[in-house]
């Protein structure tokens, strides 16, 4: 899929979110940090709201970092998001929480590998 138009930031976030596996989540903080930008947790929460149809994002993987689906429990979105997760074989408890050690797509950022001090001229 071709990501046009769009800051470097979000074309990642977006280019994430397709990757979050059938009957896995992540979290919004865990995107923006797979992103490149930790604290983008809220820019990650926009770019759904405004990108999920255009680009067929899998929305409903993406909930608040205390697995928890962030919409209003009386909502039809808390509902849709909760009923598509099950049919993908996630589990929720009774206070509607789901098992993030369980559920969650285990992808994390890379760490940047720290450069030598010295470069080595003749080795």
């Amino acid at each position: 899929m071709t990501v046009v138009n769009l800051s470097p930031f979000s074309k990642k976030v977006i280019e994430t979110i397709l990757k979050i596996p059938n009957g896995k989540v992540a979290t919004y903080k865990q995107i923006a940090e797979l992103a490149g930008k930790p604290q983008g947790s809220r820019g990650v929460s926009w770019i759904l709201h405004s990108c999920s149809a255009t680009y067929k994002l899998p929305w409903h993987r993406v909930l608040n970092s205390q697995g928890r689906i962030s919409f209003d429990i009386t909502s039809r979105n808390y509902k849709d998001q909760k009923r598509k997760l099950e049919k993908e074989g996630i589990e929720f408890s009774a206070d509607g929480k789901l098992d993030l050690r369980k559920f969650q797509w285990s992808k994390r950022p890379a760490k940047m590998k720290s450069r030598a001090s010295k470069p080595k001229m003749f080795s």
